[in-house]
């Protein structure tokens, strides 16, 4: 098995991925706050996450792979508060919207999605833990882990004490022994979710719920931590320190993945800015795959610099790919293997793959397999070329779909001006008949009406196929 290289946000060095348990390999994936429809920017590591998690699959017997949701925070209550509705309902209501989101971007559930207001028990528990090993106290109604008490604080974001200090994000505060340490457990006034506790009723603090899911799901030491790089500080560094101290060891994420920003005019895409391009209205107006291309279209770890442009190179490399396939459909005639991830896949997109999931060299390979498909000289090199092609994108989460319905499906099945397909079908048999009739003004008549609304035709020895642009 070829090797798989990883960049280690923890050593800054690309390795070789050694699993811990090579019989089960495990993963956890920050998930969004539910607090509002999800931006492209939340899709990104969702789309990266869910092609490295079917990657490991294609090359490991077992893959726990676990994802959270946040329904507990600040973002949260001041939004249910805003809205006048309570926190439940508007953390059911995103949560459910963002599973539809990712669904529609091709993305696999994980195996494990749990919320931090399942996991209070847990919360507490590892909390208590701190205390008794005196690496976090109790003040003013608070919970805070101290920070001095971890020697090895700072290892993963390459921050210095005395730069988190510094930093703007350090909040100076009556109850804290030291400007640096963070909130683990904090009082709830009556207007706010709260759950009873050893120091009176309140709510956990952000980094503590990660720690909790972590320890219940996969174990005290995992293979893979993943999360976007805005989160390398504070939200893993705080996270990494308070496992380790709750584990009593230094083992706990062997390899820490992050990726890249999407940016939008070059700043970093966030609500907070403003300059958020939500996944649901971009579904509005491009298929969920065409979306999931362009943001694999970058290396995972970079920038991403969204555009009109990037969609539609993506929309026309994927309209490229899924041509080849509808013009050999006669090679699947012949007997396609079924696609799985188990199955061996074309050598050059595997270490595309392999290294560190480098997926525009991957989309290079499956362009590559995609031009031997259309040269391949026999039905027998057609149909092992197209079932290569097909793995390859099941591998990536593309190409998943039938060539003819891809074509034929509108993005805008429900505004007045989309044609349905029967009326399509109904309009090409009006140009036959009058192509028939040598009546060919009226059938140009209905080529140029059918291009205005979208619909391209291509005239083939078995017929008139089309396909919408």
């Amino acid at each position: 098995m070829k090797e798989l290289y990883l960049q280690n946000s923890l050593t800054g060095q690309r390795e070789v991925f050694v699993p811990i348990n090579d019989q089960e390999i495990t993963v956890y994936v920050c998930g969004p706050t539910v607090y509002d429809y999800l931006h492209i920017g939340n899709a990104r590591p969702a789309v990266v996450f869910d092609v490295l998690a079917t990657f490991l699959r294609h090359r490991y017997e077992k893959v726990i792979f676990v994802s959270n949701i946040t329904d507990i925070d600040d973002k949260i209550n001041a939004a249910a508060k805003q809205n006048n509705e309570s926190i439940t309902t508007l953390t059911e209501r995103f949560t459910e919207a963002c599973v539809k989101d990712f669904e529609a971007l091709g993305v696999a559930p994980p195996d494990v999605r749990p919320k931090a207001t399942e996991h209070i028990p847990e919360i507490i528990d590892m909390i208590e833990n701190l205390i008794e090993g005196e690496f976090a106290y109790e003040s003013e109604g608070h919970v805070l882990f101290h920070v001095p008490s971890d020697p090895n604080y700072g290892s993963l974001s390459k921050r210095s004490l005395e730069d988190m200090l510094a930093g703007a994000r350090v909040e100076i505060a009556s109850y804290k022994k030291d400007p640096k340490d963070f909130i683990l457990w904090k009082p709830s006034s009556s207007d706010l979710p709260g759950w009873d506790s050893p120091w009176g009723r309140g709510r956990p603090g952000w980094h503590i719920e990660c720690s909790a899911m972590i320890q219940k799901h996969l174990g005290g030491h995992i293979d893979i931590h993943g999360g976007g790089s805005d989160l390398t500080f504070p939200h893993h560094e705080n996270e990494a320190a308070q496992s380790r101290c709750a584990n009593r060891s230094q083992d706990y994420v062997n390899y820490w993945l992050h990726n890249g920003m999407i940016t939008l005019a070059n700043e970093k895409m966030s609500k907070s800015l403003g300059n958020i391009l939500g996944i649901r209205t971009l579904l509005q107006q491009h298929s969920g795959e065409v979306l999931r291309y362009a943001l694999l279209s970058g290396h995972y770890r970079s920038s991403l610099s969204w555009s009109d442009d990037l969609i539609q190179q993506a929309k026309s490399s994927l309209d490229s790919l899924y041509q080849t396939l509808r013009d050999h459909s006669e090679a699947a005639a012949l007997g396609s293997v079924p696609i799985d991830s188990s199955l061996e896949c074309d050598q050059e997109f595997e270490l595309a793959l392999c290294d560190d999931l480098n997926t525009p060299k991957a989309l290079a390979a499956l362009h590559r397999i995609s031009d031997e498909l259309r040269n391949a000289e026999d039905n027998e090199s057609a149909l092992r070329k197209r079932n290569d092609l097909i793995q390859a994108g099941f591998l990536l989460g593309l190409l998943q779909d039938d060539p003819e319905a891809y074509f034929k499906r509108s993005i805008r099945s429900e505004t007045d001006d989309a044609l349905s397909e029967s009326e399509i079908e109904s309009l090409i048999e009006e140009r036959n008949q009058a192509r028939a009739d040598r009546n060919f003004n009226v059938a140009d008549q209905i080529r140029q009406s059918l291009s205005k609304k979208g619909i391209e035709l291509e005239d083939q020895r078995t017929g008139t196929r089309w396909r919408r642009i």
